[in-house]
């Protein structure tokens, strides 16, 4: 008999192996807030500060070349996972919410002006929504927000509607991290080049579940992160293409950016390093290129597949469940949504409900997930997401129904 992805790979996650509660082994369900590290990726980071701790680009001693050369190796390991021409288009930053900032504050500043127009949508993250509502008070751009249908996917007829010519930008999350929707990127592409706007693409969602190439999604900036990509925290990654990057300027001043300083002005570092001041996170850099590298030996197609027959279980489950509603369309409806299911319970809060779980070795989410404008629209405080990942089981799937069943039973006997 044929073993599943989840039984190939879970001999590769030491937290998977080793964390249990008594008889009960942890059921991780908060892969969309940050996924598990292989052993190799914190094999990869021990490794670097353990041998060749050095500091990059600057050193002429072997520590430094070393570091250096495995620093820039991840750089071009990130834009071949992600299709782009050259690793020239990949910025280092501190997570995608830094490489949404980058853009709206170098990009931004310099082609936004009084009047002009960027659309995002209602479904977005905070960190795709605060930004930009900051450029909107410096430079008096109007922010326009696409809706959502019925079925809990992006009106793509809204968006069309609210498409003028002084549209400058689109942005918007590729999978939601509520409603787990697949927004149709390559579509919203074509409709922005036709008035001449750039796109740009928060893919945290997605890039862990599906293989994506920018190129071929049409857009101008896709922003990343390392922990949810099986590496570590504190790293992300803004890509644009190289002719945008050259025109914007830099992000933050300091060491590592410039060509020449003087004390009257300063030129500016070729791409990438204008835009990356400052020592970087070297060891997480790295790291984050040995979780591509693992996510690459698993084959994007394989854990896309293997997560579609959960997601399809899941929401099976829970849809007999009564006075449960999940957000978003069901798998029948948008087979590539993603692996998570975000639901509330009436007459139940979400908290209540991950706190008992937990204390049975269950992690779930539970809350606004950084959405609030997207429950307010739903008419709820908060609500209870299970998200999945290529070492989820299907017997974990079961075993979470089943005391999710009792912890709404215990919750509303004693509400």
């Amino acid at each position: 008999m044929n073993k599943t992805l989840a039984e190939i790979t879970r001999t590769d996650f030491p937290l998977l192996q080793n964390y249990s509660r008594g008889d009960q082994n942890l059921i991780y369900f908060d892969h969309a807030a940050t996924s598990q590290k292989p052993f190799k990726v914190i094999k990869d980071l021990e490794t670097y500060y353990s041998y060749w701790n050095a500091n990059v680009h600057r050193g002429a001693h072997q520590l430094s070349a070393k570091a250096t050369q495995d620093f820039e190796k991840s750089r071009i390991i990130t834009a071949n996972f992600v299709g782009s021409n050259s690793p020239e288009e990949i910025i280092f930053t501190r997570n995608a919410t830094e490489a949404i900032n980058l853009v709206s504050r170098s990009w931004g500043d310099k082609e936004i002006k009084e009047g002009d127009e960027i659309i995002l949508t209602i479904m977005e993250h905070h960190s795709n929504l605060v930004p930009w509502q900051l450029l909107s008070e410096r430079t008096g751009c109007i922010l326009k927000y696409a809706g959502i249908t019925e079925s809990g996917e992006l009106d793509i007829d809204d968006l069309k509607n609210k498409l003028t010519n002084r549209t400058k930008l689109i942005s918007l999350v590729h999978i939601s991290n509520v409603l787990g929707c697949c927004n149709p990127i390559a579509e919203v592409s074509k409709l922005a080049k036709a008035v001449n706007a750039n796109v740009l693409v928060d893919a945290c969602q997605s890039l862990a579940h599906q293989s994506i190439n920018v190129r071929k999604l049409g857009i101008d900036f896709l922003v990343g992160s390392s922990h949810k990509l099986c590496g570590p925290t504190g790293i992300g990654f803004l890509w644009a293409k190289e002719e945008i990057l050259e025109e914007m300027p830099p992000f933050l001043g300091g060491g590592e950016m410039i060509q020449d300083v003087f004390l009257e002005k300063s030129t500016w570092a070729d791409l990438p390093h204008k835009f990356e001041a400052g020592t970087p996170a070297i060891g997480e850099a790295i790291g984050m290129g040995s979780a591509l590298k693992y996510l690459e030996k698993i084959g994007m197609d394989n854990i896309q597949a293997w997560e579609k027959i959960l997601i399809n279980h899941m929401f099976n489950k829970l849809s007999n469940i009564r006075d449960l509603t999940i957000l978003g369309p069901t798998p029948t409806i948008q087979p590539k949504r993603g692996a998570l299911a975000t639901f509330h319970i009436k007459g139940v809060h979400a908290n209540d409900i991950a706190e008992i779980l937990d204390a049975k070795n269950i992690c779930i989410r539970s809350g606004h997930h950084c959405c609030q404008p997207l429950h307010r629209y739903y008419g709820i405080a908060s609500s209870a997401r299970a998200s999945l990942s290529f070492t989820s089981t299907m017997e974990e799937i079961d075993t979470f129904v089943e005391e999710l069943i009792e912890t709404i039973d215990f919750l509303k006997s004693n509400s």
